[in-house]
Protein backbone atom coordinates (compact mmCIF):
# COMPACT_ATOMS: atom_id res chain seq x y z
CA UNK A 1 0.00 0.00 0.00
CA UNK A 2 1.35 3.47 -1.01
CA UNK A 3 1.23 5.80 1.97
CA UNK A 4 -0.34 9.28 1.86
CA UNK A 5 2.94 11.25 1.68
CA UNK A 6 4.28 9.05 -1.11
CA UNK A 7 1.04 9.53 -3.06
CA UNK A 8 1.29 13.33 -2.67
CA UNK A 9 4.90 13.29 -3.88
CA UNK A 10 3.96 11.27 -6.95
CA UNK A 11 1.08 13.59 -7.74
CA UNK A 12 3.32 16.62 -7.29
CA UNK A 13 5.86 15.16 -9.73
CA UNK A 14 3.10 14.58 -12.28
CA UNK A 15 1.76 18.12 -11.97
CA UNK A 16 5.22 19.63 -12.33
CA UNK A 17 6.05 17.54 -15.40
CA UNK A 18 6.32 19.12 -18.84
CA UNK A 19 3.53 16.99 -20.33
CA UNK A 20 1.03 18.15 -17.71
CA UNK A 21 1.40 21.84 -18.54
CA UNK A 22 -1.33 23.50 -20.52
CA UNK A 23 -0.09 23.90 -24.09
CA UNK A 24 -0.46 27.69 -23.89
CA UNK A 25 1.74 27.76 -20.75
CA UNK A 26 4.44 25.41 -22.02
CA UNK A 27 7.17 27.73 -23.29
CA UNK A 28 9.41 24.81 -24.29
CA UNK A 29 6.64 23.44 -26.49
CA UNK A 30 5.72 26.86 -27.90
CA UNK A 31 9.38 27.56 -28.69
CA UNK A 32 9.96 24.27 -30.50
CA UNK A 33 10.85 24.06 -34.19
CA UNK A 34 7.57 22.33 -35.01
CA UNK A 35 5.56 25.35 -33.90
CA UNK A 36 7.45 28.00 -35.89
CA UNK A 37 4.48 28.57 -38.21
CA UNK A 38 2.18 29.17 -35.23
CA UNK A 39 4.67 31.59 -33.65
CA UNK A 40 4.85 33.54 -36.90
CA UNK A 41 1.07 33.76 -36.96
CA UNK A 42 0.81 34.79 -33.31
CA UNK A 43 3.47 37.46 -33.72
CA UNK A 44 1.50 38.95 -36.59
CA UNK A 45 -1.91 38.65 -34.90
CA UNK A 46 -0.93 40.21 -31.56
CA UNK A 47 0.32 43.44 -33.14
CA UNK A 48 -2.52 43.55 -35.66
CA UNK A 49 -5.13 43.13 -32.92
CA UNK A 50 -3.69 45.91 -30.76
CA UNK A 51 -3.30 48.36 -33.66
CA UNK A 52 -6.89 47.66 -34.67
CA UNK A 53 -8.14 48.18 -31.10
CA UNK A 54 -6.21 51.48 -30.93
CA UNK A 55 -7.90 52.56 -34.20
CA UNK A 56 -4.58 53.03 -36.02
CA UNK A 57 -5.81 53.58 -39.57
CA UNK A 58 -2.55 54.39 -41.33
CA UNK A 59 1.12 55.06 -40.65
CA UNK A 60 4.11 57.00 -41.93
CA UNK A 61 7.17 54.80 -41.56
CA UNK A 62 10.49 56.47 -40.77
CA UNK A 63 13.76 54.60 -41.22
CA UNK A 64 17.32 55.78 -40.61
CA UNK A 65 20.53 55.09 -38.77
CA UNK A 66 20.51 54.13 -35.09
CA UNK A 67 23.94 55.78 -34.86
CA UNK A 68 22.95 59.35 -35.64
CA UNK A 69 23.18 61.47 -32.50
CA UNK A 70 21.14 64.43 -31.39
CA UNK A 71 22.86 67.80 -31.95
CA UNK A 72 23.25 68.20 -28.19
CA UNK A 73 24.90 64.81 -27.70
CA UNK A 74 27.08 65.18 -30.78
CA UNK A 75 28.26 68.62 -29.69
CA UNK A 76 29.01 67.41 -26.15
CA UNK A 77 31.11 64.51 -27.45
CA UNK A 78 32.89 66.83 -29.85
CA UNK A 79 33.87 69.14 -27.00
CA UNK A 80 35.15 66.23 -24.90
CA UNK A 81 37.28 64.86 -27.72
CA UNK A 82 38.54 68.34 -28.59
CA UNK A 83 39.89 68.72 -25.06
CA UNK A 84 41.62 65.34 -25.21
CA UNK A 85 43.08 66.11 -28.62
CA UNK A 86 44.36 69.47 -27.40
CA UNK A 87 46.18 67.63 -24.63
CA UNK A 88 47.66 65.06 -27.06
CA UNK A 89 47.66 66.62 -30.57
CA UNK A 90 49.91 63.91 -32.07
CA UNK A 91 47.84 60.98 -30.82
CA UNK A 92 46.56 59.15 -33.94
CA UNK A 93 43.75 57.47 -32.03
CA UNK A 94 42.49 60.84 -30.85
CA UNK A 95 42.83 62.27 -34.35
CA UNK A 96 40.59 59.51 -35.71
CA UNK A 97 38.15 60.00 -32.85
CA UNK A 98 38.01 63.71 -33.67
CA UNK A 99 37.15 62.97 -37.30
CA UNK A 100 34.35 60.62 -36.17
CA UNK A 101 33.03 63.23 -33.76
CA UNK A 102 33.18 65.85 -36.52
CA UNK A 103 31.18 63.59 -38.82
CA UNK A 104 28.65 62.79 -36.08
CA UNK A 105 28.14 66.48 -35.40
CA UNK A 106 27.67 67.18 -39.12
CA UNK A 107 25.07 64.40 -39.43
CA UNK A 108 23.21 65.37 -36.28
CA UNK A 109 21.06 67.80 -38.25
CA UNK A 110 19.20 64.75 -39.59
CA UNK A 111 18.10 64.01 -36.01
CA UNK A 112 16.67 67.50 -35.67
CA UNK A 113 14.94 67.27 -39.05
CA UNK A 114 13.38 63.90 -38.17
CA UNK A 115 11.88 65.49 -35.05
CA UNK A 116 10.38 68.37 -37.01
CA UNK A 117 9.04 66.14 -39.78
CA UNK A 118 7.37 63.89 -37.22
CA UNK A 119 5.80 66.88 -35.49
CA UNK A 120 4.50 68.26 -38.77
CA UNK A 121 2.89 64.98 -39.85
CA UNK A 122 1.47 64.12 -36.43
CA UNK A 123 0.05 67.57 -35.78
CA UNK A 124 -1.60 67.76 -39.18
CA UNK A 125 -3.21 64.31 -39.27
CA UNK A 126 -3.86 63.26 -35.68
CA UNK A 127 -6.85 65.42 -34.81
CA UNK A 128 -9.86 64.71 -32.61
CA UNK A 129 -8.84 61.13 -31.93
CA UNK A 130 -8.32 60.19 -35.57
CA UNK A 131 -5.20 58.00 -35.83
CA UNK A 132 -4.08 58.52 -39.42
CA UNK A 133 -0.49 58.84 -40.60
CA UNK A 134 0.84 57.75 -37.21
CA UNK A 135 4.64 57.84 -37.06
CA UNK A 136 6.06 54.32 -36.95
CA UNK A 137 9.74 53.46 -36.45
CA UNK A 138 11.94 50.52 -35.54
CA UNK A 139 11.78 51.74 -31.96
CA UNK A 140 15.52 52.10 -31.41
CA UNK A 141 17.91 55.04 -31.01
CA UNK A 142 19.13 57.59 -33.55
CA UNK A 143 16.69 58.61 -36.27
CA UNK A 144 14.08 56.22 -34.87
CA UNK A 145 14.24 57.96 -31.50
CA UNK A 146 14.05 61.39 -33.16
CA UNK A 147 10.91 60.49 -35.12
CA UNK A 148 9.18 59.06 -32.04
CA UNK A 149 10.31 62.10 -30.04
CA UNK A 150 8.69 64.53 -32.47
CA UNK A 151 5.27 62.93 -32.00
CA UNK A 152 5.84 62.54 -28.26
CA UNK A 153 6.57 66.25 -27.81
CA UNK A 154 3.15 67.22 -29.14
CA UNK A 155 1.30 64.43 -27.28
CA UNK A 156 0.31 62.34 -30.29
CA UNK A 157 0.44 58.60 -30.83
CA UNK A 158 3.65 57.04 -32.13
CA UNK A 159 4.59 53.40 -32.74
CA UNK A 160 7.86 51.49 -32.25
CA UNK A 161 8.53 48.01 -33.62
CA UNK A 162 11.57 46.73 -31.73
CA UNK A 163 13.39 43.51 -32.59
CA UNK A 164 15.15 40.97 -30.38
CA UNK A 165 18.85 40.98 -31.31
CA UNK A 166 21.96 39.18 -29.99
CA UNK A 167 22.85 42.50 -28.36
CA UNK A 168 19.70 43.73 -26.63
CA UNK A 169 18.08 46.69 -28.37
CA UNK A 170 16.34 48.85 -25.80
CA UNK A 171 13.24 50.70 -27.01
CA UNK A 172 13.63 54.45 -27.01
CA UNK A 173 11.69 56.32 -24.33
CA UNK A 174 9.36 58.23 -26.67
CA UNK A 175 7.20 55.45 -28.10
CA UNK A 176 3.60 55.47 -26.89
CA UNK A 177 3.74 52.78 -24.14
CA UNK A 178 0.70 50.90 -25.47
CA UNK A 179 2.14 50.98 -29.01
CA UNK A 180 5.59 49.57 -28.24
CA UNK A 181 6.05 46.11 -29.74
CA UNK A 182 8.88 43.58 -29.75
CA UNK A 183 9.43 40.99 -32.48
CA UNK A 184 11.49 37.87 -32.89
CA UNK A 185 10.95 37.50 -36.63
CA UNK A 186 12.20 40.18 -39.01
CA UNK A 187 9.67 39.01 -41.62
CA UNK A 188 6.63 39.74 -39.43
CA UNK A 189 8.09 43.05 -38.32
CA UNK A 190 8.57 44.02 -41.98
CA UNK A 191 4.95 43.16 -42.72
CA UNK A 192 3.72 45.45 -39.97
CA UNK A 193 5.94 48.25 -41.22
CA UNK A 194 4.10 48.19 -44.53
CA UNK A 195 0.58 46.87 -44.05
CA UNK A 196 -0.76 50.30 -42.97
CA UNK A 197 1.97 52.50 -44.48
CA UNK A 198 0.91 55.57 -46.42
CA UNK A 199 4.48 56.82 -46.85
CA UNK A 200 8.07 55.76 -46.26
CA UNK A 201 10.63 58.38 -45.24
CA UNK A 202 14.23 57.18 -45.22
CA UNK A 203 17.02 59.15 -43.59
CA UNK A 204 20.70 58.21 -44.05
CA UNK A 205 21.57 54.82 -42.61
CA UNK A 206 23.48 51.57 -42.97
CA UNK A 207 22.68 47.94 -43.72
CA UNK A 208 19.33 47.86 -41.92
CA UNK A 209 18.12 51.08 -43.51
CA UNK A 210 19.22 49.95 -46.99
CA UNK A 211 17.56 46.57 -46.47
CA UNK A 212 14.21 48.15 -45.63
CA UNK A 213 14.46 50.71 -48.45
CA UNK A 214 15.23 48.20 -51.19
CA UNK A 215 12.59 45.79 -49.97
CA UNK A 216 9.91 48.48 -50.30
CA UNK A 217 11.24 49.59 -53.69
CA UNK A 218 11.09 45.97 -54.87
CA UNK A 219 7.57 45.43 -53.56
CA UNK A 220 6.29 48.56 -55.32
CA UNK A 221 8.28 47.85 -58.48
CA UNK A 222 6.82 44.32 -58.72
CA UNK A 223 3.33 45.57 -57.78
CA UNK A 224 3.21 43.41 -54.65
CA UNK A 225 2.03 46.50 -52.80
CA UNK A 226 0.29 49.70 -53.84
CA UNK A 227 2.51 52.70 -54.59
CA UNK A 228 3.30 54.99 -51.66
CA UNK A 229 5.55 58.04 -51.47
CA UNK A 230 9.10 56.82 -50.91
CA UNK A 231 11.10 59.81 -49.74
CA UNK A 232 14.87 59.73 -49.31
CA UNK A 233 15.99 62.53 -47.03
CA UNK A 234 19.39 64.11 -47.66
CA UNK A 235 20.58 64.43 -51.25
CA UNK A 236 24.25 64.77 -50.27
CA UNK A 237 24.14 61.34 -48.65
CA UNK A 238 21.93 59.43 -51.07
CA UNK A 239 23.54 60.61 -54.30
CA UNK A 240 26.88 59.41 -53.03
CA UNK A 241 25.68 56.26 -51.24
CA UNK A 242 23.73 54.83 -54.21
CA UNK A 243 24.33 55.65 -57.87
CA UNK A 244 20.83 55.04 -59.21
CA UNK A 245 21.73 56.54 -62.60
CA UNK A 246 24.50 53.96 -62.93
CA UNK A 247 21.96 51.17 -62.33
CA UNK A 248 19.87 52.59 -65.21
CA UNK A 249 22.92 52.89 -67.49
CA UNK A 250 23.85 49.27 -66.79
CA UNK A 251 20.30 48.12 -67.52
CA UNK A 252 19.78 46.84 -63.98
CA UNK A 253 16.69 49.03 -63.53
CA UNK A 254 14.51 51.04 -65.94
CA UNK A 255 14.14 54.80 -66.20
CA UNK A 256 10.64 54.49 -64.72
CA UNK A 257 12.09 52.85 -61.61
CA UNK A 258 13.66 56.20 -60.72
CA UNK A 259 10.12 57.55 -60.32
CA UNK A 260 9.44 55.17 -57.43
CA UNK A 261 11.21 57.50 -55.02
CA UNK A 262 12.22 61.11 -54.59
CA UNK A 263 15.21 62.66 -52.86
CA UNK A 264 14.49 65.75 -50.75
CA UNK A 265 16.38 68.08 -48.43
CA UNK A 266 13.64 69.84 -46.47
CA UNK A 267 10.77 68.71 -44.30
CA UNK A 268 8.42 71.05 -46.15
CA UNK A 269 9.29 69.38 -49.44
CA UNK A 270 8.73 65.92 -47.92
CA UNK A 271 5.39 66.96 -46.42
CA UNK A 272 4.19 68.54 -49.68
CA UNK A 273 5.17 65.44 -51.64
CA UNK A 274 3.20 63.22 -49.27
CA UNK A 275 0.10 65.43 -49.46
CA UNK A 276 0.25 65.77 -53.24
CA UNK A 277 0.67 62.04 -53.75
CA UNK A 278 -2.40 61.14 -51.72
CA UNK A 279 -4.47 63.95 -53.24
CA UNK A 280 -3.72 62.47 -56.68
CA UNK A 281 -4.57 58.93 -55.56
CA UNK A 282 -7.89 59.61 -53.81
Amino acid sequence: MIDYEKRKTLQKNIKEGATYRLAQEDTDFLGSDSLRAQRLMLEYLKTDKILHEKCIQSTVVVFGSARILSPEEANSKMEQIQKMLDASPDDEVMQKAYKRAERNLRNSHYYAQAIEFSKMISEHYQKEGVCDYVIMTGGGPGIMEAANLGAFEINTQTIGLNITLPYEQTPNAFISPDLAFRFHYFAIRKMHFLVRAKALVVFPGGYGTMDELFEVLTLVQTKKMNPIPIILFGSEFWKRAIDFDFLVEEGMINDNDLKLFRIVDSIDEAFTMLQRFHAEHL
